[in-house]
C-alpha cells in the first residue's frame, strides 16, 4: 500500500506511533492509558481511530464487546511514503536537494555522515 497521499494529523500519529509500538492487536481502551497524559477523552481516541480506520492505516478486530486495532501500514512503509511525498511536493523529486537542504543546517552528526557515506559505498558495489 502506497502511504504517499495518506495524510494524518499529529495526533494520529501519536495514535499509530502506540499502535506500532504494541505490535499486537490492541484495544481503545488500551491506547487510551497509554495516551492518558495528552488529556484526550475516550471519545477523541475512537475518533482518531475510526479516521484511521477510514484512511486505509488500520485494520480492526471485534473480539466479544472489544475492538481491536493493528497497523495495516508499518512504520516503514509510512515513514517511506511520508518521505517521498516530502521530496516530490517540496524538493520537485530531487532526494539530492533534500539531502542538501538537511546539510546546509548542520543536521547530521558526523556519526550520521560516516554512516551515510558508508550507506552510499555499500549501495555502489
Amino acid at each position: 500500500m502506497s502511504t504517499e497521499n495518506i495524510s494524518i494529523a499529529k495526533a494520529e500519529l501519536e495514535i499509530m506511533r502506540v499502535i506500532w509500538k504494541a505490535g499486537e492487536p490492541i484495544t481503545s481502551t488500551e491506547i487510551g492509558n497509554i495516551v492518558e497524559n495528552k488529556g484526550w477523552k475516550r471519545t477523541t481516541i475512537a475518533t482518531f481511530l475510526a479516521r484511521l480506520v477510514e484512511k486505509g492505516m488500520l485494520n480492526t478486530e471485534r473480539r466479544g464487546r472489544s475492538l481491536y486495532y493493528t497497523a495495516k501500514v508499518s512504520f516503514k512503509e509510512y515513514k517511506k511514503g511520508q518521505a517521498l511525498n516530502l521530496i516530490q511536493n517540496v524538493f520537485g523529486g530531487s532526494a539530492r536537494d533534500l539531502i542538501v537542504s538537511l546539510a546546509e543546517e548542520d543536521t547530521f552528526s558526523e556519526e550520521e555522515i560516516a554512516e551515510l557515506r558508508d550507506y552510499f559505498n555499500d549501495r555502489r558495489k
